[in-house]
């Protein structure tokens, strides 16, 4: 399965249970399967685009996020929902397979001029002037950003185009939440600087 393609399940939500909570899935998923489907669904893209992140092409990112998902379906029953969110848990689960992936290939991560815009969340649609303003200060912003140390490089990936929290990022690297916050602050500051 390719990263443009993606499966829809249907479940249907018990009358006693919120189906709509990542861990009301994640307990459905034990006896339906299909629910996992929807995590599925919820996360994909955003798994996707760390993943683009961290590889060189489309190709090797849709089969590290298809591999982050296999893990994830297969280790269910060891997520815990105390003191962790599911989407902290699933991105450590990408973060280690993308190390080791990394290792295998012995690549550092990717620089950051490699990443393709789409990895970039877009907020709204934006007239030519708009987009080209948009164009250079990305390509002013990628300069700098591959500046960073890999460390910063990989908070801010997961910040910005993952959407994770500083806490679901701390459970991701394994550092506190300051640890966290002062490496993304750290980069920020980095990234100013060199404006």
């Amino acid at each position: 399965m390719t990263g443009q393609e993606t499966t829809t399940f249907a479940v249907q939500p018990r009358r006693d249970e919120n189906i709509d909570t990542d861990d009301a899935l994640v307990k459905a998923a034990a006896t339906e399967p299909a629910a996992f489907g929807l995590l599925y669904g919820r996360y994909y893209d955003r798994v996707y685009r760390y993943c683009r992140a961290r590889t060189q092409t489309h190709e090797d990112s849709a089969d590290l996020a298809q591999q982050v998902f296999v893990q994830a379906f297969h280790n269910l029953h060891r997520y815990r929902p105390r003191g962790s969110s599911f989407a902290a848990w699933l991105f450590r689960i990408a973060h280690n397979l993308a190390i080791d992936a990394n290792r295998r290939r012995r690549h550092q991560t990717v620089p950051w001029d490699d990443v393709p815009e789409m990895t970039a969340p877009v907020a709204r649609e934006i007239g030519p002037e708009d987009a080209a303003v948009r164009n250079d200060e990305l390509a002013r912003l990628r300069v700098e950003i591959s500046k960073l140390p890999p460390d910063q490089r990989d908070v801010l990936v997961l910040r910005f185009a993952s959407g994770l929290s500083v806490r679901e990022i701390a459970a991701v690297i394994g550092k506190s939440e300051s640890a966290t916050q002062m490496r993304l602050w750290r980069g920020l500051q980095t990234i100013r600087k060199g404006r």
